[in-house]
């Protein structure tokens, strides 16, 4: 069954919006992100979802665990964040319609915070805001089945990603499949459902934007709660989606360094090429930009040199 959500005029306009982002980034090769800025854009998310759930690690701390570094600060905190690090590094090996990548993914990220980690939970939950219950979630009995149902809904090719990333994340909040670990889930299981068509969403940090807005993402879930719908969550969370996208495109039009380029460049794994390679790749550089960047990466032992005038060819190290 079809979990139910409206399509509004709002909906259709961020979809529209969205879409022409994720096109602008693709078409200047910067829907993958250098090496740099995907370890930055990693740290945020990390951050910023474990913010969410009270975690009080900066982000220089986090950036210190990712690098094997001693961190000084609460014993559960450090364990979040450990516990997320390796979730998000192996973020391509879950298969977002698995319900057993599903369960292994809670089990890494809830790994000795609490003590079912990785089964649904076996008792009724309801979610409490000071003294009035907001939640009552559905009995614990019919938590698999439906989930399963969520996962079979995930499968259907008639539904934009887009909007199936939304429906999950809502429906699985609404479910409340675990006893603990459920809002992390539903924002790392919404990156992996779209980053499965979209690769820029590995490193696209929109935890980043719901933790600056954490009002309005409980807002959003209750209003779709007490309406019986996911449209209200959809919304919000395509407004989210689409300023993310905005800020990228944002950092990325800032003048692009010959780093990044070379960064880029080395990414893409071209064992052999040429200057006019290169160019092709970066089109609105200029022969003499180009042969900079490439003096540059042989200096900093990115690739080596062969041939000379019009044989010259590099060879990635």
């Amino acid at each position: 069954m079809k979990p139910p959500y409206d399509i509004t005029p709002i909906i259709l306009k961020l979809i529209s919006s969205i879409s022409e982002k994720i096109g602008a980034l693709n078409a200047v090769n910067l829907d993958k992100q250098s090496p740099q800025l995907r370890k930055q854009n990693r740290i945020k998310t990390i951050h910023s979802s474990l913010q969410i759930e009270g975690n009080t690690l900066t982000e220089e701390q986090i950036t210190a665990l990712i690098e094997n570094k001693r961190v000084i600060g609460p014993e559960k905190d450090v364990l979040e964040v450990l516990n997320a690090i390796k979730v998000y590094e192996k973020l391509d090996q879950y298969k977002p319609t698995s319900s057993k990548s599903f369960l292994d993914a809670h089990s890494a990220l809830m790994k000795n915070l609490i003590p079912d980690f990785g089964k649904y939970r076996q008792q009724g939950v309801g979610i409490v805001k000071g003294t009035k219950v907001t939640h009552v979630a559905p009995p614990h009995k019919n938590v698999p089945h439906l989930m399963n149902d969520l996962f079979d809904y995930l499968k259907d090719k008639d539904e934009l990603t887009l909007i199936k990333s939304c429906v999950f994340h809502y429906e699985m909040e609404f479910i409340h499949p675990f006893l603990d670990g459920n809002g992390r889930m539903g924002r790392l299981w919404q990156t992996l459902i779209l980053m499965n068509e979209y690769p820029v969403f590995e490193f696209l940090p929109f935890e980043t934007l719901i933790s600056q807005t954490q009002k309005e993402y409980y807002k959003s879930l209750a209003i779709s709660d007490n309406t019986g719908k996911s449209t209200h969550f959809i919304e919000y969370m395509l407004g989210v989606i689409n300023t993310s996208l905005e800020n990228l495109l944002n950092y990325n039009n800032r003048t692009i360094r010959d780093i990044d380029r070379l960064d880029y460049f080395s990414m893409l794994g071209v064992r052999e090429f040429t200057r006019k390679d290169y160019m092709n790749v970066f089109k609105e550089i200029s022969s003499a930009t180009a042969s900079r960047d490439l003096k540059k990466g042989v200096e900093l032992k990115i690739f080596k040199i062969e041939g000379n005038q019009n044989k010259t060819k590099y060879i990635l190290l």
